[in-house]
């Protein structure tokens, strides 16, 4: 587990927490730099995304994109199941990471269940948090942030699972936008 002090007034409030952001980069290497070991593998406990999950995850993000003048997303069930798959198989690893184990990255995911995006970002996180912490510490992260502000994104996704100890949480936020628009 990773000890994080958030910047600002949450300063004095260290979660046990780890959060990434993946984003198109120039470097090829930059997708997988995130690795780290957050429970034991196992069995996890993996279930499909609510519509209350995905309602509140698209607010959140809506919140963050109406400060900066950008265009809400909207919630797909196609980005939410990508999410859950990733977030059960990073909590089956018992490692959160932006490469899957049997995909490189969320592009790869999301184009393996039919979908044509030309732009995808993902935020990923672990530990023992609920949606609206997990969804209070991407708000108060700029790499996190910077994921959500891409002007093209139009639609998202979000889901969770639990790891094989039964208490760390593991969250998977996929952003993106088709083709055609």
């Amino acid at each position: 587990m990773l000890q994080i002090r958030l910047p600002g007034p949450l300063a004095a409030c260290p979660l046990l927490i780890a959060l990434a952001a993946c984003a198109p980069a120039a470097a090829p290497t930059a997708l997988g730099a995130i690795d780290i070991a957050a429970s034991p593998p196992g069995l996890a406990r993996c279930r499909p995304t609510t519509p209350s999950e995905q309602q509140s995850g698209a607010q959140a993000t809506n919140a963050v994109r109406a400060g900066s003048g950008l265009p809400s997303v909207a919630p797909s069930p196609i980005l939410s199941q990508a999410a859950a798959r990733h977030a059960c198989d990073m909590a089956e690893r018992g490692r959160m990471t932006h490469a899957g184990s049997q995909s490189g990255g969320p592009a790869q995911r999301v184009k393996a269940l039919g979908y044509r995006p030309q732009v995808t970002a993902e935020n990923i996180a672990a530990g023992p948090f609920d949606l609206d912490n997990v969804l209070t510490a991407w708000n108060a992260s700029p790499s996190h942030t910077a994921n959500m502000l891409i002007p093209q994104l139009s639609e998202f996704g979000i889901g969770h699972a639990v790891g094989s100890d039964g208490r760390t949480r593991y969250w998977a936020a996929v952003y993106a936008a088709p083709t055609g628009r």
